[in-house]
């Protein structure tokens, strides 16, 4: 038979695989820790559950700078600060699953359920996280969320204990996601919590189907999306931790987007027809974290001699093949706080010796440095990474053992605070400054286990609290200088790098956008 001949109604089966299932595949760099994104603070995780599964009561957006509705309508904030009440959008479903049929919409109680868990002790979810609440912790909410009420199906009212000029930012983040208190209460009634992290459930653009641990992830379109259906039908992560066999299965089609790419790989993919690069200013940072508790390197006289130590120019260009900015402290120099004028750690190995020998570690010491085995937009080449730092080290008199250690496991040893020297990057999630300072420099994120320096310093947290008292751009901006000044005096990272995002992705992409949070919005993209 010709094609010629086949009768018309036959004519779509002739299109391609790819639009015939309207099937896209991204090929992700590691698994993540589980779904309920609550209890854990890499941006992996948030990608695989938050950013497809689950909505939350506002975004940010990165177009505008500013916080735009989402499961909220609208909001109002009282004259002092201390209230917020939100309109929902009305009739919001939640994903229907062989596991679960839900009876009604998405309502207050839902909210109100979503928080107290993370908040309450006596709540009868809070010890069903593993892993505790992390962000929640960090982020001081259990002291200033003083309770919430559902006044009404569809008005949700927040009172906080004071100001908080951070306080709807940090709703934009992965872990204010919104969660299913009916979902919540078949699960506990059944004597089955955990499937909470197993079996997600949310009211976002995608349907969690299944998930096999450094393999796959698929999800399938929720038709009943209340931001409308996305356009392509199903959504699978080809968990894939080795950038060099992303880019090979992006030319093969068997992904048509393709996360983290190696520098090389992003000037390969600009010479290949069939592919193209998606880009932005990443509003992150690559660090190695200090572990101050961890002698000698409680000595603020030894962090210093490791940053000297560094040959920060020459790692650059080994790792991220010049495609990344130095990093002088923690925030990026598009931070509207950032303090430009801070002298550094230039390498200067005679300096670094004698502040060693200053201490009584003249004939210097061993320690280890944890990295992870597979590259990321933060760590494009692990090993190369440690090993320069370990030579540079050597120089001053410190052995460092490198250890190379599993993502998920890495994550959870390092925030229970094992380390020593660990390489790690942040991601700031909504703009504000304080998403950097609060996370990872407050003595309530070495209890939550995201301040890798693991540094408490009442002074430091009295500069970085009063910076979230204020709405005052200018006097935030001073509070925050003043604590930069005291992060870098105290050495308490080795700042690495703000890099590009950069995303590879088929021609026929359409719709998709890297963001500089790192985050992934897949409702959107369609193919040409």
């Amino acid at each position: 038979m010709r094609l010629a001949a086949l009768p018309l109604l036959l004519a779509p089966l002739l299109l391609s695989p790819l639009a015939q299932a309207a099937a896209l595949s991204v090929c992700t760099e590691a698994s993540p820790e589980g779904f309920d994104v609550v209890q854990y603070n890499s941006l992996t995780t948030t990608n695989a559950s938050a950013d497809v599964l689950m909505n939350r009561l506002v975004d940010f957006d990165t177009a505008s700078g500013k916080v735009v509705a989402s499961l909220a309508d609208s909001w109002e904030v009282s004259t002092d600060g201390l209230t917020y009440v939100f309109k929902l959008h009305p009739q919001v479903k939640f994903h229907h699953t062989e596991y679960f049929s839900p009876t009604r919409d998405l309502s207050a109680e839902d909210v109100k359920f979503s928080f107290d868990r993370m908040l309450d002790p006596a709540h009868p979810w809070h010890q069903v996280a593993q892993s505790g609440f992390p962000h929640a912790q960090s982020m001081q909410l259990p002291a200033l969320i003083k309770k919430i009420d559902a006044l009404d199906p569809l008005t949700v009212r927040f009172t906080l204990d004071h100001p908080d000029s951070t306080f709807l930012a940090t709703l934009t983040m992965g872990f204010a996601s919104i969660y299913s208190a009916e979902y919540a209460d078949q699960l506990l009634k059944a004597g089955t919590p955990e499937k909470l992290n197993s079996q997600p459930i949310g009211s976002g653009p995608f349907i969690f189907g299944r998930f096999q641990k450094d393999a796959s992830i698929r999800y399938k379109a929720n038709r009943d999306y209340f931001a409308g259906k996305p356009a392509v039908d199903s959504l699978v992560f080809a968990i894939t931790p080795d950038a060099n066999v992303r880019l090979q299965k992006l030319r093969r089609n068997e992904c048509q987007i393709a996360l983290s790419p190696k520098p090389l790989d992003v000037q390969a993919a600009a010479q290949e027809p069939t592919l193209k690069i998606e880009s932005t200013p990443a509003f992150m940072t690559a660090f190695v974290a200090i572990n101050s508790q961890h002698p000698p390197l409680d000595k603020p006289e030894v962090r210093q001699a490791i940053n000297l130590a560094f040959d920060k120019a020459s790692y650059l260009k080994a790792v991220f093949e010049d495609t990344a900015q130095a990093a002088n402290g923690p925030y990026p120099p598009t931070t509207w706080s950032y303090a430009k004028d801070l002298p550094g750690y230039p390498k200067d190995t005679a300096k670094a010796r004698a502040l060693l020998a200053k201490v009584g570690l003249k004939e210097g010491f061993k320690t280890t440095i944890w990295t992870r085995p597979s590259g990321s937009l933060l760590n494009p080449n692990p090993s190369l990474g440690a090993q320069l730092l370990q030579a540079d080290l050597a120089e001053v008199g410190i052995q460092a053992e490198i250890r190379v250690i599993e993502w998920g496991e890495l994550i959870r040893r390092a925030k229970a605070g094992e380390h020593d020297l660990l390489f790690m990057g942040w991601a700031g999630d909504n703009g504000d400054p304080d998403n950097f300072l609060t996370p990872q420099f407050s003595c309530a994120a070495v209890k939550s286990g995201t301040n890798f320096a693991r540094y408490c310093d009442q002074g430091l947290d009295k500069v970085i609290s009063a910076g979230k008292t204020t709405t005052e751009q200018g006097v935030r901006s001073k509070l925050y200088e003043q604590a930069q000044a005291q992060i870098q005096q105290q050495a308490l990272w080795l700042p690495l790098a703000h890099p590009t995002a950069y995303a590879l992705t088929r021609k026929e992409v359409q719709g998709y956008q890297v963001s500089p949070f790192g985050r992934q919005d897949y409702s959107k993209v369609s193919f040409k």
